[in-house]
Order: structure tokens, then sequence, then C-alpha cells
């Protein structure tokens, strides 16, 4: 547990810049983000046309 603390440790205080690494997580995260908004705003949108077309069928 003491080394984790000590490489925990290092890491912050390490300036070096990011790599591809760290780039190519940052960029997975921002995808996943991406389609679970997306997902969410279709289902949304899916659930509103659904309704005004049972509105408009029922009048």
């Amino acid at each position: 547990m003491k080394s984790f603390a000590l490489k925990l440790q290092k890491f912050l205080k390490s300036e070096d810049g990011p790599t591809a690494v760290e780039y190519a997580v940052m960029l997975a995260l921002i995808v996943i983000v991406c389609l679970t908004a997306i997902q969410s705003v279709g289902t949304n949108a899916n659930t509103t046309f659904t309704n005004v077309a049972a509105s408009i069928a029922g009048s």
C-alpha cells in the first residue's frame, strides 16, 4: 500500500505533458459521454413523437 501511495504522489508531482495514452483515454471518455447523450435525446424524441402521433390519431 505504501508503494501505491508513493507512486500516486510521484504521479501528482510529475509535470510531464500528456501522452498519447492519456489523449486516447480522454477521447474514449468523451465518445462515451456523447453516445450516452445522443441515445438519451433520441429516446426522448421518440417518446415525444409517439405521444404526438397518438394524440393526432385519437382526435
